[in-house]
């Protein structure tokens, strides 16, 4: 990118010069380069503000349904997760108060660009925004053993670090071939393909608008290959404090997170 500034003496306004040599005016943007742009960042945050939903699809690889021990699922599995559980890229998990089964999943998440409703199949890609990196962080006592709802074990604080970067569909046009992996403490436990959905990208759009009304922002995040804490053999395994997690997608970069104890538990 090339940085400019523009404009008479002592009024310059900040723009950018694009690749065919022209000026570009960025002072709608309200902020000059200066030092205070300039400055570095100590945090990268989500890259979209708080949705209005973030929704999650269950067993979507057949490798991870069998390791949860379920059937491969005829129609998609629908669930939600508390907008509050959105976080940074790399801020820390949170391990709830009471907790035994915190585990980890790497997932791609589809954010979505535009008012959906009834969309077809064949229109849905016309829909999205962009895509993202999202560990789905899971309680598995929470979510199979607290009264059946998975929205329990899906929803505490920093459950869902969303990130580094929404890649528009203009750099990524096929969600549909990109290897996603998930490392613990420098091993690797998740390294899959996108191409093994069971529901792709459209299929899922298309699902989830017959039944509620998607608004730009949410997030849709597509579920997670073999290779969760619960699934392990030859006995599980899940998180404890001081434990970091690196995951990343082909295309969409690379996030890390610690896992700590609740500050408030």
């Amino acid at each position: 990118m090339k940085l400019i500034r523009h404009g008479e003496a002592g009024k310059e306004k900040p723009g950018i010069q694009d690749s065919n040599g022209r000026n570009l005016d960025c002072s709608s943007f309200g902020e000059d380069w200066n030092e205070e742009f300039f400055a570095p960042s100590t945090r990268i945050g989500p890259p979209i503000s708080r949705p209005s939903k973030i929704i999650c699809v269950g067993l979507n690889y057949r490798k991870h349904a069998e390791e949860a021990g379920m059937a491969v699922p005829e129609v998609p599995i629908i669930f939600m997760k508390a907008t509050s559980s959105l976080c940074g890229p790399f801020d820390q998990i949170f391990i709830p108060k009471n907790s035994v089964k915190t585990d980890w999943e790497v997932e791609l998440a589809v954010v979505i660009g535009k008012r959906a409703k009834y969309v077809s199949k064949e229109k849905a890609l016309d829909y999205v925004a962009g895509y993202c990196v999202h560990n789905d962080v899971s309680e598995r006592d929470f979510q199979l053993h607290h009264g059946g709802q998975w929205v329990k074990g899906k929803s505490a604080d920093h459950f869902a670090p969303l990130g580094p970067v929404l890649v528009t569909t203009n750099e990524l046009s096929d969600p549909h071939n990109l290897r996603l992996w998930l490392k613990l403490n420098g091993e690797i436990l998740q390294d899959s393909s996108t191409s093994d959905l069971v529901f792709d990208v459209p299929t899922l759009i298309s699902h989830i608008s017959q039944y509620m009304t998607l608004l730009p922002g949410d997030v849709i995040s597509t579920g997670t290959p073999a290779g969760v804490g619960m699934g392990l053999k030859p006995e599980p395994k899940y998180l404890k404090s001081g434990d970091i997690v690196e995951l990343g997608i082909e295309g969409l970069g690379e996030s890390r997170q610690e896992a700590i104890q609740d500050p408030e538990a």
